[in-house]
């Protein structure tokens, strides 16, 4: 369970979708982390379009926990300088900043919940690591399923958007990945690791 750190309030956790910002990336796999804040702030009916630290922001309550949600608009390889001015600004520890991102080594739609973990080849993972400083925050990792054969450019994948069949499974997938968000903030990673990594 968390607990305020701030008795003044304030932001306790940030919660970061990664992704592309415009429309031509609006449904591709890497944008799976901008699709979970979205499910989120419709949720709570919100919209996340506050420009902060150079991300769409906005803030939402769930109980006594009070998040910043981020979609960072730099660009899936520069997110690490949105989310490292947010966290210093904010005076948010590692540990209270979970990540929402694609994964090509998972299957289409499955999920992984993770305390800590590298980059794995994620460029946006990357750039947070080295903005943070750390590799110990929490993230979420949505399956988008790997390229269909080796020679296959793996920016051409990423980039590219689901075909009708996976699209269900990814929807499906985000509304999982918002529960995730909801069960860390009010019962922590464990619990979500429980719930979701079976």
């Amino acid at each position: 369970m968390f607990h305020r750190k701030n008795s003044m309030g304030g932001t306790d956790f940030l919660v970061v979708g990664l992704g592309n910002p415009g429309r031509e990336y609006e449904l591709t796999r890497h944008n799976v982390g901008f699709l979970t804040i979205d499910e989120l702030a419709e949720r709570k009916q919100i919209p996340v379009q506050k420009l902060k630290h150079r991300a769409l922001t906005n803030s939402v309550s769930y109980g006594a926990v009070t998040a910043l949600l981020m979609k960072p608009v730099t660009y899936m390889n520069l997110s690490g300088e949105s989310v490292g001015e947010a966290a210093r600004f904010l005076k948010i520890p590692p540990e209270r900043i979970l990540v929402i991102s694609d994964d090509t080594d998972l299957p289409v739609g499955k999920l992984r919940v993770r305390r800590k973990g590298s980059a794995g080849g994620h460029n946006g993972l990357k750039s947070l690591i080295a903005h943070l400083g750390t590799d110990q925050f929490p993230r979420i990792k949505i399956g988008v399923g790997g390229k269909p054969h080796p020679d296959y450019d793996m920016a051409d994948w990423v980039l590219g958007r689901f075909p009708p069949n996976d699209l269900v499974l990814i929807q499906e997938a985000v509304r999982g990945a918002a529960d995730a968000v909801e069960l860390i903030l009010t019962q922590g990673v464990e619990a979500a690791m429980g719930r979701f990594n079976g």
